[in-house]
C-alpha cells in the first residue's frame, strides 16, 4: 500500500470510530510496523496539522486516538485512485518546485503543509509519491538566477502593504543606492522573480530585480497605494519584464526553417503571426524597451531577420557585427 493510500486509511479509520482507536488496532489494520505507524502518525500530525488526539482511557473510557474534528480530511487528502491530467500535474509540481527554490522563509514555512498534501495528492491509490516525481521533472534554466535571502521581508512589506528600506545594486551602472519604496506587486518571471514598487526617491514605480537587493529593512509607514492601471502598464504590457514609454512593434521574419517552431510559441498574448507563400513565419510583436527582445532575436542567428522598426533592425545589426568581429 503507498503511503499516500496508507494516511487516507489512517484518517478514515478515525473518522468513523466512535471510540478512541488503539495503536495495536491502527497498526493491525493497516498491516504496518511500529516504525511506519510511528511515521505515519507525525505526518499528519506535524505537518498536515491533523487534530489527532491521544486519551488515556481514564473512567471506564478505552484508551487510543481520536480525531477531534470528523471533517478535518475534507478536501485536504485528495481522491483515491485520482486520475490529473497534464496541466494539473505540472501546475502541482510547480508549486513545490517554486517553494523549494524561495529558501527557508515566509513561503516554504507555511506552504509545507500544502506541500506535503499536494505530494500525496499525486500519488494514485497504487503509485507512491516518490514514484511519480521519479517520472516528472522540471529543469532550470540558464537564465535562473540565485535566490535572495530577503525574499521573506520583500513578501512581508507587500503583503502587509508596509514601506522597504533598501540598499540596491543596479548592474547596468554598477551602483549602489539607497531606496525607500511602497511594495505593490512580486512578480515571477522566467524563474527570476522582481519587485514593482513606488519608489519614493525616482518618485515612481519601478521594477527591482530581488537578488540585486543587498539589504531590505521593513519600516513602520504604510505603503503608498498605486492605481491597478499604472501597474498593469509595467507589468506584462509588452514583451519582457522591463517596460518603457512609446509601444512599438516588432516584425520579425523567420526562416523556414524556423516557422515550426516559433509558430507554436507564445512571445506575447497581443502577437500576430502569419505564415509567408516560401514556407517562413512572420511575427508581429509589442514591445517597449528593446533589451529583452533583442537578446531573444539573437538566439536565432541567421534564422530571423527585423523588418521594423529601423531602429531595432539597426540595434540587432550592430549586435551581430560586434560579435562576428570577435572570430575575424
Amino acid at each position: 500500500m503507498s503511503q499516500a493510500a496508507r494516511i487516507r486509511d489512517f484518517v478514515a479509520i478515525l473518522e468513523n470510530s466512535r471510540q478512541p482507536v488503539s495503536r495495536e488496532r491502527l497498526m493491525d489494520e493497516l498491516e504496518i510496523s511500529a516504525a511506519t505507524f510511528k511515521r505515519d502518525l507525525d505526518l499528519l500530525r506535524d505537518q498536515m496539522h491533523a487534530p489527532i488526539k491521544w486519551v488515556p482511557g481514564q473512567g471506564g473510557r478505552e484508551r487510543g486516538y481520536i480525531l477531534e474534528d470528523k471533517g478535518w480530511s475534507s478536501g485536504k487528502l485528495g481522491l483515491p485512485k485520482a486520475w490529473f491530467s497534464a496541466s494539473e500535474i505540472y501546475a502541482l509540481l510547480m508549486i513545490h518546485e517554486l517553494a523549494s527554490h524561495i529558501g527557508p522563509g515566509l513561503l516554504t514555512e507555511h506552504l509545507q503543509p500544502l506541500i506535503t498534501r499536494v505530494t500525496l495528492m499525486l500519488s494514485a491509490a497504487e503509485d507512491t509519491p516518490e514514484d511519480v516525481r521519479a517520472r516528472v521533472r522540471l529543469l532550470n534554466s540558464a537564465s535562473k538566477r540565485s535566490g535572495s535571502p530577503h525574499f521573506e521581508a520583500v513578501a512581508r512589506a507587500a503583503v502587509k502593504r508596509r514601506r522597504l528600506k533598501l540598499l540596491y545594486f543596479t548592474r547596468s551602472r554598477n551602483d549602489r543606492s539607497e531606496r525607500v519604496v511602497s511594495p505593490q506587486v512580486i512578480v515571477h518571471y522566467k524563474e527570476n522573480w522582481y519587485l514593482v514598487a513606488w519608489c519614493h526617491k525616482a518618485d515612481g514605480l519601478r521594477m527591482f530585480a530581488l537578488d540585486a537587493i543587498e539589504e531590505a529593512v521593513l519600516m513602520k509607514e504604510s505603503a503608498k497605494s498605486v492605481a491597478k492601471k499604472l501597474i498593469e502598464e509595467i507589468v506584462g504590457r509588452d514583451f519582457g519584464i522591463y517596460s518603457g514609454e512609446g509601444r512599438k512593434l516588432a516584425k520579425l521574419l523567420f526562416t523556414a526553417n524556423q516557422a515550426p517552431w516559433v509558430r507554436s510559441q507564445t512571445w506575447h498574448k497581443d502577437q500576430v503571426g502569419e505564415s509567408t507563400e516560401d514556407g517562413g513565419f512572420l511575427l508581429t510583436v509589442p514591445y517597449s524597451d528593446p533589451r529583452e527582445l533583442v537578446l531573444e532575436i539573437l538566439r536565432y542567428g541567421p534564422d530571423v531577420r527585423v523588418l521594423e522598426p529601423p531602429e531595432l533592425q539597426q540595434e540587432v545589426a550592430k549586435r551581430l557585427r560586434a560579435a562576428a568581429d570577435q572570430y575575424a
